[in-house]
């Protein structure tokens, strides 16, 4: 069983329109955007990421916007629901703002004894708030939201499998847990965890699969401390059997890749170097940075690019 993995590093998803994502995410949810660059492979493509002051791993949602994109269709083989955490007592008001908002799918409930809001994003991604005690992740609070009520970052994502039974035991080789289990639904906990420790599992066995597009989860990613302990768990995945790619620069972290059994892309991701590498911190997600094999194409990316500000 590997102890290098930490928990949740960040959520990456696509979207249909890139000012719509940066509205909702900035204003509705009052993340900070912290960085604003373009994916490696589709540089024509913003990246764009969300999350606390710094960026800090288990608090960072980020989107490929790929201009109209069609929507993706929920299934099994994905990330159905990336879940935030909130302060107790808070969701009556983001219930409140959500309404104000006309943000749809809102739907109060428990869940492992947790009180919980579930909401859609713009392209009808499936998000949800739980109320957490005692979180001590501190929040952006410069995005309209007070301390009182602010997201901490991540408490969980939701996988929905035709069948759990293989994810699950790679998540225990990674390091986790399970907890419970209610409604068909197993929660597995990374103990000691960064504050995003938490997996659920859904099985639906009679689901067709999920098939991708605006709305839809690309990958999800775990943190590892640093170069050392990633490749670390990348040799433990590969003895295990699994194909995983060799270590890759992403700028703020380095990453590797694998598919799971239930269909799901995973991330390994260093908590090193951070978004801080090319901005002071107090400006960060401001001016548009691109990777260096596409810093030639800054003229060009400039005037095709939307821009995220009206």
């Amino acid at each position: 069983m590997l102890d290098q993995i930490k928990g949740l590093h960040h959520v990456t998803s696509m979207a249909e329109d890139a000012r719509t994502n940066n509205q909702f995410f900035t204003n509705a949810l009052g993340l900070r955007r912290v960085k604003k660059t373009v994916n490696f492979d589709a540089p024509d493509v913003y990246h764009l990421y969300y999350g606390d002051e710094t960026g800090a791993p288990g608090t960072v949602m980020t989107y490929f916007p790929f201009p109209k994109m069609a929507q993706g269709r929920p299934g099994t083989g994905e990330v159905g629901t990336t879940v935030f955490s909130v302060p107790q007592g808070s969701l009556g008001f983001w219930s409140d703002r959500f309404s104000a908002l006309n943000i749809g799918g809102l739907k109060a409930e428990e869940s492992f004894g947790e009180k919980r809001l579930n909401f859609s994003g713009p392209d009808g991604d499936g998000f949800a708030l739980v109320e957490v005690k005692d979180d001590a992740r501190q929040p952006w609070t410069h995005g309209g939201i007070s301390e009182d009520h602010a997201i901490r970052g991540f408490h969980s994502v939701a996988m929905r499998l035709r069948d759990e039974g293989a994810t699950a035991e790679l998540l225990r080789f990674m390091g986790y847990e399970v907890a419970e289990e209610r409604d068909g639904v197993k929660r597995l906990i990374k103990p000691d965890g960064n504050g995003a420790h938490l997996i659920d599992l859904e099985t639906m066995p009679n689901i067709a699969r999920a098939l991708p597009g605006a709305g839809s989860v690309h990958h999800v990613a775990f943190a590892v401390e640093n170069r050392e302990k990633q490749l670390e768990v990348r040799k433990a995945l590969m003895d295990t059997g699994y194909q995983v790619t060799p270590v890759i620069d992403r700028d703020y972290f380095w990453a590797i890749y694998f598919r799971t059994p239930g269909g799901v892309l995973f991330e390994v991701a260093t908590n090193e170097p951070g978004f801080n590498r090319d901005e002071d911190t107090a400006h960060l997600g401001e001016a548009l940075k691109l990777p260096q094999q596409h810093a030639h194409l800054r003229a060009l990316l400039e005037q095709h690019l939307q821009p995220l500000e009206a």
